[in-house]
């Protein structure tokens, strides 16, 4: 077996891509803004290959999102700002900073012992830290809903904004509530579609799902998960749909809406 590739290979190779003289054109080209749609597209493809239970592929787009990575630290060191080395220091020294609970010298080599640790006591001690890490910021407002990237999938930021905003105690004490907020927030977008005012039908629908995450939160349910399972869900019933329409040998329009719909139902009982 040839000796394995290492980091210093990998990082290596991205100077070579970048080179003015001889390296890739695309690569050449590109700047921190161009390439974040990639980073976030090599991060879903994690994701869905981790839900898969893809293992053989999973080494393959761990190292499509790690060379994310070393193009913006190869980005920054060009320009002065950073290189991978600082990102790494950066890294491990918030790790170490926030794990007093495993190094409480706040160094690799300090151990806490063999006492027991108290999962929520670990999650209060991170967030103190984290919440003091920002206050550290110079030059930031100390606001509550501050840094939470404006770049995050929308499901994903209203999920963060509302644990945060829950922290502070703006918060409903039980699901109820959130229930009836859904259902007053459904009456709301009704009468903004019987209205026909197409603006406030988009406000009124962003506050619905907006609940609805509230919802989720307050079940303990990952409302990113659960839509995803139910999109996998919908495209394997839909399937069997298609199966039945190509099993029959005639086209989508021959059916009518019921009887895909009875496909549909029978694709439910089998469990798909």
């Amino acid at each position: 077996m040839d000796a394995q590739y290492t980091l210093d290979d990998l990082l290596n190779l991205m100077v070579r891509l970048r080179d003015p003289t001889d390296g890739c054109p695309w690569d050449l080209k590109q700047s921190f803004a161009s390439i974040v749609p990639h980073t976030l597209e090599e991060a879903y493809e994690v994701a869905d290959t981790i839900e898969r239970e893809d293992w053989e592929h999973l080494p393959s787009e761990l190292g499509d999102l790690l060379f994310q990575v070393v193009f913006y630290a190869r980005l920054g060191q060009e320009e002065q700002r950073f290189g991978f080395d600082e990102i790494v220091d950066t890294l491990v020294r918030k790790l170490l900073r926030r794990h007093p609970h495993v190094f409480p010298e706040g160094t690799l080599e300090s151990r806490r012992g063999s006492e027991s640790i108290d999962e929520k006591d670990v999650k209060a001690t991170w967030e103190a830290i984290k919440e003091q890490e920002r206050g550290d910021k110079p030059q930031q407002e100390s606001r509550v809903l501050d840094d939470i990237p404006m770049a995050l999938p929308a499901l994903n930021r209203a999920e963060k904004l509302q644990k945060r905003a829950a922290r502070v105690g703006f918060d409903w004490g039980d699901v109820g509530p959130v229930l009836d907020k859904i259902e007053e927030e459904i009456a709301e977008l009704r009468e903004a579609i019987a209205a026909g005012d197409k603006l406030e039908m988009e406000h009124e629908l962003g506050d619905l799902m907006f609940a609805q995450v509230n919802l989720a939160r307050h079940m303990g349910i990952n409302p990113e998960s659960a839509l995803r399972y139910t999109n996998q869900k919908f495209t394997n019933r839909f399937a069997h749909i298609e199966d039945q329409v190509k099993g029959s040998g005639k086209d989508w329009q021959t059916f009518s809406l019921e009887e895909l719909d009875g496909w549909w139902n029978e694709a439910k009982r089998k469990g798909l």
